[in-house]
């Protein structure tokens, strides 16, 4: 009768705790980005503030759906709205926003690195990543 009480209880542990790890992989998960524009002809690099990009979540292997069409939406703000053709636009991206806030320091201080730079926030009521109409 021990046993029988210890094997419904360890049976009973495992029950709950795999449906406990089954839910937190089901729950989707925030995909926050922000975005660098720089130019080999201009000395002002442009950085977006860190953003929550709204019904989008990561594949099997870890990347963003169609990240291309982050940068593109970037570059065309640029060449649209700004006048400033020949923008190299890119995007960085995570579910972490603390890991996403150390890569965002790291890049930005290597470009302070250099003294001819000049680093300008580009604000989220003028620029945001919206998730790509695909016609789905």
């Amino acid at each position: 009768m021990k046993y029988a009480k210890i094997l419904i209880t360890l049976i009973l542990v495992f029950v709950v705790s795999s449906a406990v790890s089954a839910k937190k992989k089901d729950e989707p998960k925030n995909v926050y980005a922000f975005g660098v524009a720089a130019s080999f002809t201009d000395s002002v690099v442009f950085y977006t503030p860190i953003q929550i990009i709204d019904g989008v979540a990561l594949d099997k292997s870890g990347f963003l759906p169609n990240r291309e069409l982050y940068s593109y939406q970037l570059k065309n703000y640029f060449e649209n709205q700004m006048n400033q053709p020949n923008r190299i636009c890119m995007i960085y991206f995570s579910t972490n926003k603390k890991k996403l806030e150390k890569n965002q320091a790291k890049l930005l201080a290597k470009y302070r690195k250099n003294k001819a730079n000049l680093l300008e926030v580009l604000p989220q009521d003028k620029f945001t990543f919206t998730k790509p109409d695909l016609g789905e």
